[in-house]
């Protein structure tokens, strides 16, 4: 009895996020013994059940139960299908983007984007709480939004726009207003992703699925063309109204706007005249950075001339910004970039390859087309991807579920004689449409700032992610039934 009440004890204290690892083994026993599917398909879906209760439960980090997933995939099947993922260009384009990220950390940028956002404050903002609050969300908006074109990966501008929004709010006396500045551009950036191909890390796995499944690859220009104009510029905006409609400073006048603000230029003018020439090469580096980010966008727009896909216009900014007496930053710096998510990409194309070489997706392709109605419209099918895509999201992380269902949706597609390019877009604007924390790790790293509190994160979340799947989304869908 002692034992068995010590037992009792130990699991109580126990972190519950390891429960996830026997339900994710007795979840993959099960698909294992009794799938009505081949033994080959049964074995691949059982790994993925396994990999996606570990993702969902994180008891370790996503890195870790990647490299297992990629073992499991090399035991049972092959080294090659294991491996299939380091050789994918998505995969690369992540590991440039992380580079990219250390070096605009290092190069200044951020300190040179809050000295001119607030340099530029009209004078009559900085003592009207409202009107700063206004002015500052949507200056810092713009920025977030032009950072989606220059840094390719969501999890990297947050960490470069957090301290920064979290310094600017400090001039703020209340912490609605210091809520909203941080929320609304970080949500921008994050949330906005959607209509650009290299904003997101969902976009890019989506994308890399096709081109290694079909062939087809997605231009960074048509993916800009069709998405952007919706899910960029409009789905920002409602960001940047909801931001301003739940945390707008109150208009009793409690709320007033700290000195710093009134301060800048001359703080401005006492670090230059105290170190001159440190603060004239920290302002050449970030303008340099600039010009080398500007780049890479030029490589990007210009990929229907040259036909290069986008990781060699990471490539070449990543070339420049290390480069020795060209670039902005030393390759020390490398050494501060995290790249354990390789691992999880590695297992998260795995997966997907597994699938698809195994016939899964065939098979539950099927069964989606034996729900929508035979001849359904392009609307119809847009919006069964949509639906099947949120209902998993619920229940799994969101780049496991782009694993998942993209392969799926590609034979969705075939079987239902539509398009491939608008269900993939579909697909990954749904894939930013989160409501919790668990659904992605971006939204760890924003709790993990220290800024908001969680409650604040999931309500102005699912403010954000309802517009799109109401309002916006149904626009987006009739875009594409129009031109198609």
């Amino acid at each position: 009895m002692a034992d068995i009440s010590a037992l009792a004890a130990r699991l109580r204290t126990a972190d519950a996020s390891w429960l996830s690892v026997p339900a994710g083994v007795g979840l993959a026993g099960l698909v294992a013994a009794y799938a009505p599917i081949p033994s080959d398909t049964a074995a691949m879906l059982a790994i993925t059940a396994f990999c996606v209760c570990l993702w969902v439960g994180t008891p370790v980090p996503p890195w870790l139960t990647g490299l297992v997933g990629i073992g499991l995939v090399g035991a049972r099947f092959s080294t090659e299908l294991a491996l299939v993922g380091f050789g994918s260009a998505a995969t690369w384009l992540v590991v440039l983007g992380i580079l990219i990220g250390e070096a605009t950390r290092h190069s200044g940028l951020s300190t040179l984007v809050e000295r001119r956002v607030f340099g530029r404050m009209p004078a009559h903002a900085r003592s009207d709480p409202t009107t700063a609050y206004r002015y500052l969300l949507g200056a810092f908006s713009v920025v977030a939004l032009a950072f989606v074109v220059l840094v390719p990966s969501a999890l990297v501008r947050v960490l470069i726009l957090g301290p920064i929004l979290v310094s600017a709010g400090e001039c703020f006396s209340e912490r609605r207003p210091r809520v909203g500045l941080f929320l609304g551009p970080l949500f921008v950036t994050f949330y906005g992703a959607a209509g650009v191909l290299t904003g997101s890390l969902g976009n890019i796995i989506v994308a890399g699925i096709v081109d290694s499944t079909t062939g087809v690859s997605l231009g960074w220009v048509e993916w800009l063309t069709w998405l952007a104009p919706v899910m960029s510029l409009a789905r920002s905006a409602v960001v940047v109204a909801v931001a301003y409609v739940l945390y707008r400073p109150r208009d009793s006048g409690t709320v007033t706007v700290g000195a710093s603000l009134a301060d800048v230029d001359a703080a401005d003018t006492v670090a230059g005249a105290v170190d001159g020439d440190e603060e004239a090469v920290n302002a050449g580096n970030a303008r340099r950075m600039v010009a080398f980010l500007s780049v890479g966008v030029a490589i990007w727009a210009t990929d229907a001339i040259h036909g290069l896909h986008p990781v060699y216009g990471a490539l070449v900014v990543v070339v420049l910004v290390f480069l020795p007496r060209v670039g902005v930053v030393d390759v020390d710096a490398v050494a501060d970039a995290d790249f354990s998510v390789v691992f999880f990409l590695g297992a998260v194309f795995a997966i997907a390859e597994g699938l698809q070489r195994t016939d899964f997706t065939v098979f539950a392709a099927d069964r989606i087309l034996s729900v929508v109605p035979g001849g359904a419209s392009l609307p119809v099918v847009l919006a069964a991807v949509a639906v099947a895509t949120l209902a998993l999201m619920f229940v799994m992380e969101g780049m496991a579920v782009a694993s998942v269902l993209t392969p799926v949706f590609i034979s969705f597609a075939e079987g239902a004689g539509v398009p491939i390019l608008p269900v993939a877009m579909i697909e990954s604007v749904v894939l930013l449409s989160y409501f919790f924390p668990y659904q992605s790790a971006v939204l760890v790293a924003i709790i993990g700032l220290g800024a908001v509190e969680t409650r604040e994160l999931v309500r102005t979340a699912t403010i954000c992610s309802l517009l799109t799947l109401f309002v916006l989304l149904p626009i987006q869908i009739l875009v594409f039934a129009f031109f198609f």
